[in-house]
């Protein structure tokens, strides 16, 4: 049975990629700050508590998970953290806070776990980046900052991996009707083709974790039909 590592599968997009993976015969591991809040009951699933913002600074963190983890085939690193607004309007510590959780601590993952894959010569590694990667927006200076550093990253170790049979992709989602909009000013709008569901980007993971061997899909972008943002509150 192979193994898959998710993190942020608390909900949203990881929570539905998790449920996709046991169904198809995975098994799973799945992060979360809080593991107790993983409200999946499964023979093949198991829960570890990670919190990303603190990987860049304690190393222990990250040794726990390689030790807990050792005999992992993919990484589909999924978990971020979103803050919108003008630059000022951030403090030190938030913008720190988004470039460890959205770029940092995905480039430390990868580097505990590449080790292994190279010896073994196989593995993905899969990365949620954000349409955010593709094209900046006003009110979105960090974030955007984050998302195109994992993009580059992602395309340069696709470059490094390869000699290695080892699978490295990109999904950049555009909307997602999760909670990710819950503490922001906007939202997509109300109509379904508004926006993505977390099991449609589950769908594009489960696309490059079945493709034959020899194909990589490097990096695969997905945007509602009509993009529509409304304001969340006054």
């Amino acid at each position: 049975m192979s193994c898959v590592l998710v993190t942020g599968a608390s909900r949203g997009i990881g929570n539905a990629l998790a449920r996709q993976l046991l169904e198809q015969g995975w098994q799973v591991i799945g992060t979360s700050r809080d593991p107790d809040s993983i409200k999946i009951t499964h023979a093949a699933f198991s829960a570890v508590e990670l919190d990303l913002c603190k990987i860049a600074d304690d190393g222990s963190a990250l040794e726990a998970l390689i030790a807990r983890c050792e005999s992992v085939d993919a990484l589909v690193l999924n978990a971020g953290v979103g803050r919108f607004g003008g630059l000022e309007e951030f403090s030190h510590q938030q913008i720190d806070q988004q470039m460890k959780v959205n770029l940092v601590a995905q480039i430390q993952i990868v580097r505990a776990f590449i080790p292994a894959f190279k010896r073994r010569g196989s593995g993905d590694i899969i990365f949620i980046g954000s349409e955010s990667a593709i094209t900046a927006g006003k009110q979105g200076t960090v974030y955007s900052a984050a998302k195109f550093g994992l993009r580059g990253f992602s395309q340069s170790l696709r470059c490094e991996c390869a000699s290695n049979d080892i699978r490295v992709g990109l999904i950049n989602p555009g909307m997602v009707n999760t909670h990710f909009f819950d503490e922001l000013g906007f939202k997509p709008g109300p109509d379904e083709v508004n926006s993505i569901l977390p099991e449609q980007v589950a769908d594009a993971v489960m696309l490059m974790l079945n493709s034959a061997a020899n194909v990589v899909f490097d990096e695969i972008n997905l945007s509602p039909l009509k993009k529509v943002i409304v304001k969340n509150r006054p």
